[in-house]
């Protein structure tokens, strides 16, 4: 019984030791210069992972809406901008823009993208939440529909805006 208590307080010191060892690791840009113009924006609604869907009838008038989460530790003189894709790699029976669904802004008027990549601007850098729009158009074609919407990283001269691991997948199924 004493070994045992013994071996129980080695382990103890020994686990406590190895945790006060570590390194601190930065988290918050303020004072690190790399990541001042570093910003992460992600999908802000329950769960917290990629597996959120939407699943919404295709005679549905009201908009679906995907809020996103920007982080930022300044404000500053320009506006960055999250981005977004639209995604069917690896869905069986896509649901495609034009005919199933449009993008749209919270009018509900329709958003083009000349290379399927959308913005979502956040005006001074400001931590804010704003909110994806998608309007179901009621297309007749048999099935059910499914689109993948991913934020993806932006990267201009001026700022990057990231994604999280666990965030920044969401999908909308149209039946």
């Amino acid at each position: 019984m004493k070994l045992l208590h013994i071996k129980f307080l080695t382990a103890i010191l020994f686990s406590s030791a190895l945790f006060s060892s570590c390194d601190k690791l930065e988290t918050d840009p303020v004072g690190v210069p790399e990541l001042e113009n570093y910003y992460y924006a992600g999908f802000f609604s329950i769960p917290w992972n990629n597996t959120a869907t939407a699943s919404v009838l295709r005679n549905q008038t009201a908009l679906i809406k995907f809020p996103v989460k920007f982080h930022s530790s300044y404000l500053r003189d320009y506006d960055p901008a999250a981005q977004y894709a639209l995604v069917t790699t690896g869905i069986t029976n896509p649901a495609v823009v034009g005919q199933d669904f449009e993008v749209v802004d919270r009018s509900g008027n329709k958003i083009t993208s000349p290379n399927g990549v959308y913005s979502l601007v956040f005006p001074k850098a400001e931590t804010k939440i704003d909110t994806l729009y998608f309007k179901v158009l009621n297309n007749q074609a048999p099935g059910t529909r499914r689109i993948e919407i991913n934020l993806v990283t932006n990267t201009t001269q001026q700022y990057t805006v990231g994604t999280f691991t666990q965030a920044f997948k969401r999908f909308i199924e149209i039946r």
